[in-house]
């Protein structure tokens, strides 16, 4: 069931897509986390991005979206992008981002770690303050595809538990999956959750460079190519805290506009994960996940490593999931 309403001065469009709800930006029964009115640096212009309309998707069964990986459904016009990050909060970076999306007055979607959301509690709350979607990203970016089914149901519920419990409120039932990788068991659990799946169609590569002018150009390349799409880009990152400023420019002046998504529904937590976040809290202290992979082939050791210790050869696992995910397999 579709609704549309007034969305830019340029058009009104209804769109057929069965779980998917386009509304007037800004009016739409929300999670609490976006209810409240965020105090935003916005001041509205010709030459600010702003948001061209707000999509409000249904998650129930849990849809699949970005074309990369998945077909099932396509909310998106010629010309029209999703702005989304990955892998925090960061304590620095994070609210550079939030600052340069304020003076577009534009809107993105923020996929965070549950260790990184209970290290770094107020920039989380800063995402949902100035009225940004929440979604989540697992507990610590393990690669699902390599996890048994238990493992993969702790990861995505432990990563809600936690997240909202830092921001103090509900998140927007939308996960993406670390690497992409995204094995059946997670895929089933997230259906039986009502849960959508957010994958991407356009990917900045920002953690394969530290130079901003690299990302851009990359993310220029995918939509020249695309025409539009969900862009990947993570706020743990240092190409984009620094050259997010003029990648708004730039998709600003070539002319595409801003999607903001939203859930229909708040997400709720499991209580048997909910308690057992709070015994682990008390007994230590939550450890900030290490999400910086390196763009360098991964390194294969030489004989006499072969009884190199566990946590080394677990690096070069990681390291290899992240080439095998990303690089190659899509």
């Amino acid at each position: 069931m579709i609704r549309a309403g007034l969305v830019t001065r340029w058009a009104v469009a209804v769109i057929a897509i069965g779980s998917i709800a386009a509304i007037q930006s800004g009016v739409s029964p929300l999670a609490a986390q976006q209810d409240a009115q965020p105090q935003s640096k916005c001041k509205a212009g010709p030459n600010t991005l702003g948001v061209s309309r707000t999509v409000e998707i249904d998650t129930t069964g849990g849809p699949r979206f970005g074309r990369l990986q998945y077909r099932d459904h396509d909310f998106l016009q010629e010309g029209e992008v999703v702005l989304t990050f990955d892998d925090g909060p960061h304590p620095s970076f994070t609210p550079m981002i939030l600052d340069a999306l304020d003076e577009q007055c534009t809107k993105a979607t923020f996929f965070v770690l549950g260790q990184r959301a209970l290290s770094f509690p107020a920039q989380l709350r800063e995402v949902g303050r100035r009225g940004h979607t929440i979604g989540t990203h697992t507990w610590a970016h393990a690669n699902l595809g390599r996890s048994s089914a238990a493992q993969v149901e702790s990861q995505i519920e432990l990563g809600i538990s936690a997240a909202q419990l830092a921001l103090d409120g509900p998140t927007a039932p939308f996960f993406r999956f670390p690497y992409l990788s995204d094995p059946g068991a997670g895929q089933r659990h997230l259906q039986s959750r009502d849960i959508a799946n957010i994958s991407i169609d356009v990917d900045s590569h920002d953690f394969r460079t530290k130079s901003p002018s690299r990302m851009i150009a990359n993310v220029l390349r995918g939509l020249q190519e695309k025409k539009k799409g969900i862009i990947l880009f993570h706020d743990i990152q240092p190409s984009t805290a620094h050259g997010i400023r003029q990648m708004l420019v730039e998709l600003k002046s070539r002319g595409y506009r801003i999607v903001h998504i939203k859930p229909k529904q708040s997400q709720s937590t499991v209580a048997e994960y909910d308690q057992r976040l709070e015994r682990d809290r008390h007994a230590r202290p939550p450890r900030v996940a290490a999400v910086r992979p390196s763009s360098a082939p991964a390194a294969r050791p030489a004989p006499q490593q072969a009884e190199a210790p566990a946590a080394s050869q677990q690096r070069i696992r990681d390291t290899r999931d992240w080439r095998d995910t990303i690089f190659g397999r899509w």
